[in-house]
């Protein structure tokens, strides 16, 4: 019996990133951070400081391109759109186990759609709990 077609590297891509939705972006957000901590450290005073001399004769060498002008506009922007993920994950997950929490029918059904939106944001698993507790209240 065939197992059914293989999933394509794009479709495997979007299932690991919604099943790791949190690590990943909190690792953009510091990923952020230490390339505005790397800029700064070659325009402010912070460029005479120890790690930073190290740091900048290899980011900003003589004769080659200096990387830190890239690191001044790429950081910040990093930063912002990890602190949009890791906010918008954090929120989702606050507001998806206050809906969840709920024992009454009429509340839950009221709030049906607002927990299929947060599930959007969330994991699988996420979603296989709100799945049980569909069941626990014997909806379809």
């Amino acid at each position: 019996m065939p197992a059914g077609p293989k999933q394509t590297w794009d479709r495997r891509a979007r299932d690991w990133l919604r099943r790791n939705r949190f690590p990943v972006s909190i690792v953009v957000f510091a990923s952020g951070i230490f390339l505005s901590v790397l800029a700064a450290g070659d325009f402010t005073p912070l460029s005479t400081v120890q790690p930073f001399i190290a740091i900048n004769s290899v980011t900003a060498a003589p004769g080659a391109p200096n990387y830190n002008l890239a690191f001044v506009i790429i950081g910040p922007i990093v930063s912002i759109v990890g602190a949009v993920l890791f906010g918008g994950y954090l929120l989702a997950r606050q507001r998806f186990e206050h809906l969840m929490k709920t024992k009454s029918k009429a509340e839950f059904l009221r709030n049906l759609d607002k927990i299929e939106e947060l599930l959007w944001d969330l994991t699988p698993e996420d979603e296989q709990r709100y799945l049980d507790k569909r069941a626990e209240f014997r909806l379809r």
